[in-house]
């Protein structure tokens, strides 16, 4: 069984399916994908993420608020967080992090939120899932900062190998999406051969960033697949025993998750 441990299932083009996230999720089920994680990434859409928990059995969920989600002067609360985060399908805490590729300007205020996402994942135990781009050094620094008793993770990770053996250090899990397969991303796939078998996680971060041969279409839950197969190849694994191991560390980092047996 595969997990697609990074999915915004309440954002995903489903023209492919007849607009039908019913036919989306047994696509991928079709394909060995036995469960999601469904991800929430602003106050607006922590609703949504919950009721789709509730509705699937095979779908958890997390609330947070993406730093690009993040608005001017608006002041995250973490009383609003703690009281998301109390329901028995949300099983972690974000995505939060930093971003400065498309926002440097506002380094001060998602540092800020990020600070206050930490503050929450101190105080429920839930992991808490990591966005960083072009802020390897603030992301380390927050991290070791708060020095979290519990594991997280940096999802769709894009950063090089120094980066990972750091947060790794920390606990941390590294989670793997489509760009792995594109053709640029050597640095990467260097990455990726290196990860310990029991820190990897497989995402595809749908609708963002399909793998090849599915590049520039919209991605959906069942080219996790697709995810998972390229790097047992690039590892030089079984691919059964490759599913079997990242389900397994899915497990162990969000314990919260109702993944059947």
């Amino acid at each position: 069984m595969l997990i697609d441990s990074h999915c915004h299932l309440d954002r995903l083009d489903l023209a492919a399916h007849g607009g039908s996230l019913d036919a989306a999720l047994e696509a991928a089920r079709a394909r060995g994908v036995g469960h999601f994680l469904c991800i929430g990434v602003s106050a607006d859409n922590a609703a949504s993420v919950k009721a789709l928990a509730e509705h699937y059995a095979d779908v958890d969920c997390s609330v947070g608020v993406h730093p690009l989600d993040l608005q001017p002067g608006e002041d995250l609360a973490l009383d609003w967080l703690l009281r998301e985060l109390d329901h028995p399908r949300v099983v972690a805490i974000g995505e939060t992090g930093l971003d400065y590729h498309y926002e440097p300007e506002a380094a001060d205020l998602q540092q800020s939120a990020f600070r206050l996402h930490l503050e929450a994942a101190r105080v429920t135990g839930k992991p808490v899932i990591v966005h960083t781009r072009e802020a390897r050094a603030d992301t380390l620094a927050l991290l070791r900062e708060a020095a979290l008793p519990q594991a997280g993770v940096l999802h769709c990770f894009t950063e090089d190998w120094e980066m990972a053996r750091a947060a790794l250090d920390l606990g941390f899990y590294i989670s793997l999406s489509g760009i792995v397969t594109f053709r640029n991303a050597d640095s990467l796939r260097d990455v990726a051969r290196q990860v310990p078998a029991d820190r990897l996680l497989v995402e595809t971060d749908s609708p963002y960033l399909a793998p090849v041969p599915y590049r520039g279409k919209a991605n959906l839950p069942q080219y996790v697949r697709e995810v998972a197969e390229f790097l047992a190849m690039l590892r030089g694994e079984d691919f059964e025993a490759f599913a079997e191991q990242t389900t397994a560390n899915f497990q162990r980092l969000f314990p919260l998750a109702r993944v059947a047996g």
